[in-house]
């Protein structure tokens, strides 16, 4: 990677978001209804590279049900609203009323300060079943050890270990349990998806734990305020990059494939496109999908940690509606900037550059925009 002297004999790596780059055009075009946009999640076939994330506007037992319809896989949050209370549709319902703002921060710290509840993980990874067929959750590193029981007796089908930033081992303090994950992949026979990562060398030794697949995020969220608090945060299409190289070195090094999935920043149909030319294997949507007519958030969205007893790092924000979530992922479009038709948007990208699969289009070349 390009490195510059930003003063003295300090350097800095240069870094490139998704909006600095764009695909060009290859000499063979192909018609979009001669691509594939499906992948492999593990042993779970995917007809649509996309995740809901596991944020309480975007996903719930019925929302991940919408979104399998369409293709893709949504994450339920266990440690978010849905776990905390019986009826967590009136605490969203008051939620869509905060104005932005400070207060909307003090209220939300306060509804989440009702405990998680075991009985309550097992209920809701019920409900997620016989929605869906197929169970996806997450937890951050800090409850692993705490929570995973509840949710393995429950029926978890996939792990999502998510957090600011994750690493191979989560060092915690006083009641807090250590997370290794090495042997937690050891220990439980079940799919486990890490993240966020931003760099190779994160990326690797979480691949080296036997996770199935690593979250790229570089603090690009438009509701995460990471780099304001901690002044972390790497541009999404370079730390994509980055991290599809170390699977590669990874891949070479043990003959087994690691999925990179990026997240966060990513709304509309050419980001889509570009995180997976980058070397992404899907991405995560957040705010895109919160704009559905369906979303628990009700036009209303909030980052993972924007409820932090401490050191809140996530906004609460409002979002249009667009319509329902079929429409936003598949079309028809009623708008040209690329908030809805998500995956129509992607199939057009492969069309235009010629790629056939989702693999094939990480051949695309690229070019960097000018700067001026």
């Amino acid at each position: 990677m390009q490195r510059i002297i930003i003063g003295g004999a300090r350097e800095a790596t240069v870094g490139y978001t998704l909006e600095d780059l764009s695909l060009v055009p290859s000499r063979r075009t192909r018609d979009r209804g001669l691509v594939d946009v499906s992948w492999q999640l593990d042993a779970h076939r995917l007809e649509a590279p996309v995740l809901g994330a596991p944020l309480d506007a975007v996903t719930s037992p019925h929302t991940a049900a919408l979104l399998a319809a369409q293709g893709g896989l949504g994450v339920l949050n266990l440690e978010g609203l849905w776990t905390r209370y019986e009826d967590p549709e009136e605490v969203l319902a008051e939620i869509a009323t905060l104005e932005p703002g400070p207060d909307a921060t003090v209220r939300l710290q306060r509804l989440y300060a009702e405990p998680v509840k075991a009985e309550l993980i097992g209920r809701r990874l019920t409900e997620l079943r016989a929605e869906t067929g197929f169970v996806a959750a997450s937890l951050t590193p800090q409850k692993v050890e705490h929570w995973h029981g509840a949710a393995l007796e429950a029926g978890l089908d996939l792990l999502v270990i998510h957090g600011v930033t994750v690493t191979a081992q989560h060092v915690g303090h006083g009641k807090t349990t250590p997370l290794d994950l090495r042997s937690f992949t050891a220990r439980y026979d079940i799919p486990v998806v890490v993240g966020n990562v931003s760099s190779a060398k994160s990326a690797i030794h979480l691949m080296r734990t036997g996770a199935v697949g690593v979250l790229v995020g570089g603090g690009a969220s438009s509701v995460s305020t990471t780099p304001a608090a901690l002044g972390i945060g790497v541009p999404l299409a370079t730390a994509i990059a980055e991290v599809a190289h170390a699977r590669t070195r990874y891949l070479d090094e043990s003959g087994r494939y690691v999925h990179v999935i990026a997240a966060g920043g990513i709304t509309t149909g050419g980001d889509l496109a570009k995180a997976v030319a980058c070397g992404a294997d899907a991405v995560m949507f957040g705010r895109a999908l919160a704009a559905a007519d369906e979303a628990p958030g009700r036009g209303a969205i909030w980052g993972l940690s924007a409820a932090h007893h401490e050191l809140p790092r996530g906004r609460y924000a409002r979002v249009e509606t667009l319509g329902p979530m079929e429409v936003i992922l598949h079309g028809p479009a009623h708008r040209d900037d690329g908030t809805v038709n998500l995956i129509g948007g992607l199939r057009r990208a492969m069309g235009v550059t010629g790629y056939e699969t989702l693999s094939l289009l990480r051949d695309a070349e690229l070019m960097v925009r000018g700067r001026g």
